[in-house]
């Protein structure tokens, strides 16, 4: 019987160990908080798929390809928008309640989607509908679940992964490590570090939108898979990606203001008033998130760091109340009625679209290691996801790593017979790799990383615009910080931070030109540059 580890708990994570587990592997879920507290509860604007008439699954990939501004792969986003619509059946038989109209499944449009093609849950709880229906057939089925238990390292033995080094803190499941045969040691430490031994290890941990001052992640979202698997030797790209929500709310925290807001029909005003967004783009706050976050940014900048507003009113308050229950409670909480009143907005870290390189089955460059999810680089999003094909991704992929760990033999061999997608952008990571994976077993000389000190350096230089001097800036900072030892969560992913930081501004400085959701600004004055800074938009908030 084949041994599975997923690590994390979210869509692709909870979706790979159902259907691993069905296919007869047993399989072990370890997650750092407890299960459904990952990304994936967060998402609201829905799950983009061509179920209706007048659309078919090439116009879904035509937009894919568009908003990946031409560096997404074709084959990858052929299987997302084909497969698309067979997983939400499945979405529907684990017990997803889409929203419905009179015409039945209800859809919604967002940005640079030529149709509208968008499922929704519980209004803006899409997410969160999905997250509980996966974690209800988990338990169902009795997987095994290790919560609170952080991953550290992977384990690699000749040039294989056989496992992960974990730390506990101690969780409703203490079933104890979990070794190759399949068996569960009960007498192991419910506590404390150990490692976990398996025949195929998935990790499924999200993205890295900690890494920024500003972001709509939850605190769980340090990249630790990608980190742990650039020092495992695994290839990595396409880090330079960043994607920036335009529309946070201009409060502490900044919690996300759905596209969908905008998708029925909301609109962006200057401090003056004035919808500026049609001069950037003909299709206005319909525009690909890229194109909206930086003219929002510049906009900002124009205005001293004022944040712009989201003008909802023309929805009127029972509509907002009806289909967007959580925002109008976010909202209220804030001290604004957006039936009312324009709110103000500023951007913030929402999605990564690099990660850990894989192929179409999920499988990485390192034998015995897969990824799914955010963490995964499949080639999908290019250098700009399009709006809600993340929780797609996450299911479309997972169904073919779910299939593809369970052909996996339980005797170590080494890879063979498929082709990593090299497409993405390796340039300038190759080095900074290096350097990370030679820093895991040695004292670096320096000060320790403030995980504060980062974000706000991490905003600042390698926002919605860099360029060459900010860049230099970032990095000659990050070589002078050290990684604390990883001997709890919090120390675990300051490490995973600090070596991501690396990755990404070695990623950023390699490419020079623009595109999608990397922009360089070489040239222009770094009093502009820095106009609407970490502090700016903090005072804004406060």
């Amino acid at each position: 019987m084949t041994a599975v580890l997923v690590v994390g708990s979210g869509i692709a994570g909870l979706w790979t160990a159902i259907r691993a587990a069905e296919a007869g592997c047993d399989v072990t879920v370890v997650t750092k908080a407890a299960i459904g507290e990952g990304s994936t509860p967060w998402a609201q604007g829905g799950i983009a798929a061509a179920i209706f008439a007048g659309d078919a699954p090439a116009r879904h990939a035509a937009d894919t390809l568009a908003a990946g501004a031409g560096l997404a792969d074709a084959d990858a986003v052929d299987v997302l928008t084909s497969e698309g619509p067979a997983r939400i059946r499945d979405l529907i038989r684990f017990g997803v309640a889409f929203d419905r109209d009179e015409s039945g499944l209800a859809r919604g449009l967002e940005a640079a989607h030529s149709r509208a093609r968008i499922l929704h849950a519980g209004g803006d709880a899409t997410g969160a509908a999905i997250e509980a229906a996966l974690v209800e057939t988990v338990r169902r089925r009795g997987i095994r679940v290790l919560e609170r238990t952080a991953l550290a390292d992977l384990v690699v033995e000749d040039g294989r992964v056989v496992g992960a080094r974990v730390l506990s803190e101690g969780g409703a499941d203490a079933a104890g490590s979990f070794r190759a045969g399949g068996t569960a040691n009960a007498d192991a430490p419910d506590r404390g570090p150990r490692v976990l031994r398996a025949d195929a290890v998935v990790l499924a941990t999200g993205g890295s939108g900690v890494l920024y001052a500003h972001t709509t992640n939850p605190d769980v979202a340090t990249g630790d898979g990608v980190a742990a698997a650039a020092r495992a030797g695994a290839e990595v790209a396409d880090l330079e990606f960043v994607q920036f929500h335009p529309t946070a709310l201009a409060v502490p925290g900044t919690p996300l203001i759905s596209e969908a807001v905008r998708g029925e029909g909301a609109v962006v005003r200057d401090a003056g008033g004035r919808r500026f967004l049609l001069d950037v783009d003909p299709r206005g706050e319909l525009a690909p998130r890229d194109v909206v976050a930086r003219a929002v940014w510049r906009r900002m900048v124009e205005q001293g760091g004022e944040p712009v507003r989201l003008d909802a009113t023309a929805l009127g308050a029972e509509f907002l109340a009806r289909r967007f229950p959580s925002l109008d409670r976010a909202c209220r909480d804030a001290g604004f009625d957006w039936s009312r009143e324009p709110v103000p907005v500023v951007p913030a870290a929402h999605y990564a679209m690099g990660g850990v390189v894989t192929d179409l089955d999920g499988r990485s460059s390192l034998p015995g290691l897969w990824a799914v999810g955010e963490a995964a680089r499949t080639g999908v999003h290019g250098a700009n996801r399009l709006a809600s094909n993340s929780l797609l991704e996450g299911a479309v992929f997972a169904e073919r790593a779910a299939a593809s760990v369970a052909r996996a033999p339980s005797a170590p061999v080494q890879n063979g017979g498929y082709t990593i997608r090299r497409t993405g952008s390796r340039a300038g990571i190759d080095g900074a790799a290096d350097r990370i994976s030679a820093d895991m077993d040695r004292h670096r000389a320096g000060t320790l990383v403030d995980r504060a000190a980062l974000q706000r350096l991490m905003w600042d230089r390698v926002g919605l615009e860099r360029d060459a001097a900010g860049l230099a800036e970032a990095s000659a900072r990050l070589e002078a910080w050290h990684a604390p030892e990883p001997v709890d969560r919090r120390r675990i992913e300051d490490r995973n931070l600090l070596d991501l930081a690396r990755l990404t501004v070695a990623a950023a400085a390699a490419r020079t030109a623009s595109v999608g959701a990397h922009t360089r600004i070489d040239g222009r004055a770094a009093s502009e540059r820095d106009g609407a800074s970490a502090h700016d938009l903090e005072r804004q908030a406060a």
